[in-house]
């Protein structure tokens, strides 16, 4: 039997890999996706892989396919979950699970295999990516079969069967980095009502200790996709990579929340995004002088939908591929570019501008004389519209209410 597992390198992965050697007599092949962590030597991690029992240890390069197959896309719909979470694990769990499902292919394996828990989301986001992909692959979920029930036991397992495990302390709450953000659960961030530990964050500065001094940038978008920063062409993943380095510097894109888990549990979720949160600002200030108001009032209405199925880890499903193709349509106008200040953790949108796609007429718009618009022409538009509020009115004062 063969079995590839998704590795990062970790505790819980390391005591998998070992795991399902011994319980399934398997070879086992590592897969880790390069989606952008942190402070993670690919070199270490594939070293180590071979090191615990690993047959092959395949390292990809996925960061270029999350940006411009799942950061993008979403950004061009404006996906927030729950009104917060910019969905940075999320999105890059369906790059991670093709990885996975293409690796079981090309070396004959039996089933994949991952270390998410059975009470997160991410199980169910890897799990339904693969059986669309490949519906007759097979999943081994060791958090869901065997007996152990934290790191105190894994540790108890490393030390029995003399597994190598990462030498640096873990910290008593999770975390997930890529390219977009990183994200911190459990431990003591269980408690809603504690604040996140003191030298927690990766990416940003904390806000009261950023510059003092605000820093302005642009963005340009074409088509919704973002392509310049202050007027230089760049590539996907540098682009997202200097704003995350700039934001971060400022403070930009933290948030604590307590999120409703695809299962039915409520979590507590601290996110820290920076470059994602300058593009999300960004990219709403292009819109708003590029999208006709009822197109975009009918892409807001469907963002909560696609968001959900992103997070519920529906990436690969016919309703989010359809409802893609509506907000890549809809963003066909959505060219020109925004200008930002970054400052104490804020972002203010300053200016924007379209040179080929605006909407906004300031010969409309003036409050000053014009003659655009003949302003009685309001007095119709009011009365027709207060038609059915004037009826219903009438009814309830003759009926006494």
């Amino acid at each position: 039997m063969k079995v590839v597992l998704a590795y990062s390198g970790g505790l819980d992965t390391s005591i998998i890999l070992h795991w399902i050697k011994k319980t399934y007599s398997a070879e086992v092949i590592t897969y880790t996706g390069n989606v952008g962590q942190i402070d993670e030597d690919m070199d270490e991690v594939r070293e180590a892989a071979i090191a615990t029992g690993a047959s092959e240890a395949v390292v990809e390069d996925l960061r270029e396919a999350l940006v411009t197959e799942c950061v993008f896309p979403a950004l061009k719909a404006n996906a927030v979950y729950e009104w917060y979470y910019l969905l940075g694990t999320a999105l890059a769990r369906p790059v991670i699970a093709r990885g996975l499902v293409q690796t079981a292919e090309r070396f004959g394996a039996d089933a994949i295999a991952h270390g998410a828990t059975g009470k997160g989301n991410d199980q169910v986001r890897f799990e339904l990516s693969a059986y669309a992909l490949q519906p007759e692959i097979r999943v081994i979920a060791p958090w869901r079969e065997w007996d152990m029930k934290g790191r105190s036991d894994l540790m108890a397992y490393a030390s029995a069967h003399g597994v190598p495990i990462p030498a640096a302390p873990k910290p008593s709450y999770s975390m997930d980095a890529n390219l977009m953000h990183v994200s911190y659960e459990g431990g003591m961030l269980e408690d809603p009502w504690s604040s996140p530990p003191e030298g927690m964050f990766r990416m940003t500065t904390d806000p009261e200790l950023a510059p003092d001094e605000p820093e302005v940038l642009t963005v340009r978008f074409e088509k919704g996709e973002p392509t310049e920063i202050n007027g230089i062409g760049i590539d996907p993943v540098t682009l997202l990579e200097t704003l995350n380095t700039t934001g971060g510097r400022h403070g930009v894109g933290r948030v604590d929340i307590v999120e409703n888990r695809f299962l039915g549990m409520k979590s507590r979720g601290v996110y820290e995004t920076p470059g994602g949160t300058i593009l999300h600002h960004a990219h709403r200030a292009v819109e708003s002088i590029t999208l006709d108001r009822e197109v975009q009032h009918l892409r807001d209405e469907l963002v909560p939908r696609y968001a959900e199925m992103v997070y519920n880890g529906l990436w690969f499903s016919p309703e989010r591929e359809a409802l893609q193709s509506f907000m890549d349509t809809v963003q066909e106008r959505v060219n020109g570019e925004a200008r930002l200040k970054l400052y104490k953790g804020s972002v203010m949108v300053e200016g924007r501008r379209s040179e080929t796609h605006t909407l906004y007429d300031e010969a409309v718009a003036t409050f000053e004389a014009d003659e655009v618009y003949d302003q009685a022409d309001a007095a119709g538009f009011i009365r027709l519209n207060a038609l059915r509020l004037r009826t219903l009115g009438g009814k309830r004062i003759s009926e006494g209410e």
